[in-house]
């Protein structure tokens, strides 16, 4: 009997603070390493200013990351038998490049320059260009193309962020050939083709940047430039056509594979965003929804486009053919904040205690970094046990998760989080179970949007390390949807779902359906909701819902609907 060779594949996932790389066998998923490296220069927030909501990443972050995770995982096995390798990253996180397809973050007259890097997703600083677009789609007389978008385009978003750079910086502008989404500037650095022929992502370029077969591409130039005259000639030196997350990018080339310890030979795939490779790993099928909990979440629902027809679901995150699944519509969703507004609180809750320690004479800078960490690595733990023990019919407190705004439904970043019914009595534990609940309530609404525009939600699935880590959260979440929610086994979900997009485009695999069944890594529990609790949710939901439209009437100063109809205390807002 003739023995199968073995081939492994490669999946690199970038995420908001870190890149990780997973070395899996092709055949069956099972998983040979693993490396995880934190960003240097993200570490102490270069190039950012949280306080404008300005939030930039420098290449040379990815370019470290990216060989010290793969040349880790490589070395694991023989060169020749590594086959493929694929990149998934957050999005929209666009940067520019010159006509080589350099980064401009890395010529020395940009090095230190934020509008030259990467424009993180969680990036809102181009508010005002958003407003714009979403205005001019609807007026200027032409297509409205946002309408694939959820009818709402963000702040989050590719153009708002370009049209925000180049309205900012001259140089920049000027010294910009094109834009990459960070997915796509990885491939074409590791394969080093030609910027002109390089093959766009379509999960990347139909979510975020307009894109859209029924009109050609991207917008029509006039249409770019009656949203910013600065954007002109910028379409001609983009993309038309855009490529699946199945299909062969390129090849490593002879630099790469000699930086990263592989072969030439190792094919690379088109890239992806991280939730959307994640909701492949996460076994992802027909009206599934998956949750990918981090930072933030994405909710991922595909169904077959047969089904869904012509029918353009209202306030998500776009919908787009085969950027998931190949053959399948991909919806996205998500939340601005999820894990995000529990760290944001434990940094609150830390402040006193890190500024003694940054400030101290006495402890050594040893002893002020292990204290940091230990601090920060229970105090979730800590105030997680507590929250849980908080009998909610005793505890008042309502909270809104928008403090990095709201992006599904209905995208509005310029939306504050709040807080309401604090009283001289509220403790700790108890603003934490209510910004667990808001969370919970924000993801409800989402599950509630998708049914209302017609598209089921048959199950839900939980990745990513808030489901991995927090039962918590995971059983409130539970209570609060009424229905169970699995948790995926792998620990490295995007990554792995890279791997399996890598597995296609090496050939080991003839399409995304198959390698999900031979390389999924199952489900580790369930959780089951509460009945005890569905009920006692159901009543707070409505207050959280009726106390959004109040913060939202006063943050646009206007509304269509009476806002806080419920019974509840006077509102305090925080």
């Amino acid at each position: 009997m003739e023995q199968t060779l073995p081939a492994y594949v490669i999946g690199v996932d970038y995420g908001t603070d870190s890149v990780r790389a997973v070395l899996v066998d092709a055949r069956t998923g099972a998983e040979k390493a693993q490396a995880v490296h934190h960003y240097t220069r993200w570490k102490t927030l270069q190039y950012c200013n949280p306080a404008k909501n300005q939030f930039r990443q420098h290449p040379l972050d990815y370019i470290e990351g990216l060989e010290a995770v793969v040349r880790r995982v490589a070395q694991q096995v023989p060169a020749e038998q590594i086959k493929g390798l694929a990149v998934d990253t957050t999005g929209s996180t666009p940067g520019p490049v010159n006509a080589e397809g350099v980064a401009l973050g890395l010529l020395p007259e940009f090095a230190d320059n934020p509008n030259a890097q990467f424009v993180l997703w969680k990036d809102h600083t181009a508010l005002d260009e958003a407003a714009e677009i979403n205005h001019k789609a609807r007026t200027w007389g032409g297509e409205d193309y946002t309408k694939f978008e959820g009818g709402i385009y963000s702040s989050e978003w590719f153009w708002a962020k370009i049209a925000h750079v180049v309205r900012e910086d001259a140089a920049v502008a000027s010294a910009a050939h094109s834009w990459m989404e960070h997915c796509d500037w990885i491939t074409l650095l590791l394969t080093g083709g030609e910027l002109a022929s390089f093959k766009r992502s379509r999960c990347a370029a139909g979510h975020k940047a307009m894109w859209h077969e029924s009109w050609g591409g991207l917008p029509a130039e006039e249409f770019l430039t009656h949203v910013e005259p600065k954007l002109a000639g910028l379409r001609n030196r983009l993309f038309t056509e855009t490529y699946t997350a199945d299909e062969v990018a390129g090849h490593l080339s002879e630099e790469w594979a000699q930086r990263l310890g592989l072969s030439p030979a190792t094919v690379v795939a088109v890239g992806s965003f991280d939730a959307h490779a994640g909701a492949v790993a996460g076994e992802i099928e027909a009206y599934s929804m998956v949750k990918v909990m981090g930072t933030s979440t994405c909710d991922i629902v595909v169904a077959p486009t047969s089904e869904v027809g012509d029918h353009l679901v209202a306030g998500i995150c776009g919908q787009v053919d085969g950027s998931v699944i190949p053959g399948m519509l991909g919806l996205e969703a998500g939340q601005s904040a999820f894990g995000d507004l529990l760290a944001w609180f434990r940094q609150m809750l830390e402040w006193p205690l890190q500024h003694v320690l940054s400030t101290s004479k006495v402890l050594t800078p040893e002893l002020q970094a292990a204290l940091r960490e230990e601090m920060s690595n229970t105090l979730l733990v800590q105030l997680s046990e507590a929250a849980a023990a908080v009998d909610p019919a005793e505890s008042q407190v309502l909270a809104l998760d928008w403090v990095n705004g709201r992006r599904t439904p209905d995208a509005n970043q310029a939306l504050k989080g709040a807080l309401m019914n604090l009283t001289m009595g509220t403790s700790a534990p108890q603003v934490f179970r209510a910004l667990v609940e808001a969370i919970c309530y924000g993801s409800k609404q989402i599950v509630e949007r998708f049914e209302e525009e017609g598209i089921a939600i048959k199950q839900v699935i939980g990745i990513g390390g808030v489901a991995k880590k927090s039962q918590f959260v995971m059983q409130t979440l539970a209570d609060v949807l009424d229905r169970p929610i699995k948790i995926a086994v792998s620990e490295q979900a995007p990554a792995l779902g890279a791997a399996m997009y890598a597995a296609v485009a090496a050939g080991i695999h003839p399409d995304v359906l198959t390698a999900q069944k031979a390389m999924g890594s199952g489900f580790a529990e369930t959780y089951e909701p509460n009945p005890a609790r569905v009920a006692d949710y159901q009543a707070r939901y409505a207050q959280y819902q009726a106390f959004g439209r109040f913060v939202e009437t006063a943050t646009v100063g206007q509304s269509e609907e009476p806002v806080m109809e419920t019974e509840t205390p006077a509102i305090t807002t925080a």
